[in-house]
């Protein structure tokens, strides 16, 4: 579809097909590129200076009919002067909900919003009744639309009969998404479990400062085939986050893709991803008073709310649940039909037919 263009204004460097394979590649990117791929189009990055090609810098491009915006509103009037008569979509990746900082950005567009009557493309459900209720908020809701399409997999990963190690537990996602905290839950899986290691790797968008723990191996940022391969022959990925609630969560769908169950907690998408209540634990409003335990403290006495957490009970249901899943209880997990690059850039094509 060369009338299709995705217009990226928030990337922190350019990236292209290639990215996919010879680099590590955060969700979001991922998923603009494997859908503009499918689809034939065009993909436009603020940053970007050398053409690759159909990955672009910043231009006026004749015969492009539909722009979808990335992540951030405030780009429309950029959108409007480049392509005054293209219908505009606006992908939002990340929590927009009433009061927040990025409602305040989206409010700040209504105008424009309004105006060029912009589809708004959310990547879950639980994502987007947050961001129906912030175009409510700001008044456009009559004439601004928000569906969901869920973000994609690749269709080629599938189990592959990897053998598991039961003593290896994966961690892959930006530090800032609860790295912390899976720490010092992996202190109390390890309490329990001596043998027990946590591989870590990231994105590579956000630096990881996190303390050097037994048992703890960090792999920094990885291209997605290794991710994959690390991901495969795991226990599970345990990622209990509560810090920023997925939206989507490519690393829930693409576990299960290759055959790995998650260990995770009740915020975001988690549930709505998974599917299978034994992989999200049901723990707000203890992490809630962890948080207070933590809060007043330096980092260098983290490991005392650690301690004081483990005591209270708090860890204990990540570690009931590891140690049924070593004894034979492990979940199955497979590639869920929803989240497929064929179904997801046919949905894609249908909203842009439409």
């Amino acid at each position: 579809m060369s009338s299709v263009l995705f217009f990226d204004p928030a990337c922190q460097k350019p990236y292209d097909t290639r990215t996919l394979t010879d680099k590590a590649t955060g969700g979001t990117e991922a998923s603009v590129t494997r859908i503009a791929d499918a689809l034939g189009a065009y993909v436009m990055q603020h940053n970007r200076t050398v053409a690759w090609e159909r990955y672009l810098p910043v231009q006026r491009l004749g015969g492009i009919e539909h722009v979808v915006l990335n992540r951030d509103s405030r780009a429309l009037p950029l959108v409007r002067e480049l392509f005054p008569s293209a219908q505009v979509y606006l992908w939002v990746h990340d929590q927009l909900n009433p009061g927040s900082k990025r409602a305040r950005r989206l409010a700040s567009t209504a105008a424009l919003l309004r105006e060029r009557r912009v589809r708004v493309v959310c990547v879950s459900d639980s994502q987007r009744r947050g961001v129906q209720a912030t175009l409510e908020q700001v008044g456009v809701a009559d004439a601004v639309r928000a569906l969901t399409i869920y973000n994609p997999v690749d269709d080629l990963l599938t189990p592959d009969g990897t053998p598991v190690d039961a003593a290896s537990l994966v961690f892959f996602s930006s530090p800032n998404k609860g790295l912390q905290f899976t720490l010092d839950a992996f202190v109390a899986l390890r309490r329990a479990m001596p043998d027990l290691r946590l591989r870590v790797g990231n994105p590579g968008y956000k630096a990881d400062h996190a303390a050097r723990l037994p048992g703890v191996e960090y792999l920094g940022p990885l291209p997605q085939a290794r991710v994959h391969a690390e991901v495969r022959g795991a226990l599970c990925t345990f990622f209990p986050n509560f810090v920023i609630p997925e939206t989507f969560g490519l690393v829930f769908a693409e576990s299960h893709a290759l055959g790995t169950p998650v260990l995770t907690v009740d915020c975001g998408a988690a549930r709505e991803i998974l599917g299978n209540p034994e992989e999200v634990l049901p723990l707000r409003s203890a992490y809630r008073a962890y948080e207070r335990l933590v809060a007043p403290l330096p980092r260098a006495l983290r490991d005392v709310p650690a301690r004081l957490a483990a005591r209270a009970g708090l860890f204990d249901a990540f570690v009931e649940r590891i140690r049924a899943w070593r004894s034979g209880r492990r979940p199955r997990a497979a590639p869920d039909p929803r989240f497929l690059l064929s179904t997801v850039s046919e949905r894609w094509r249908e909203l842009l037919r439409g």
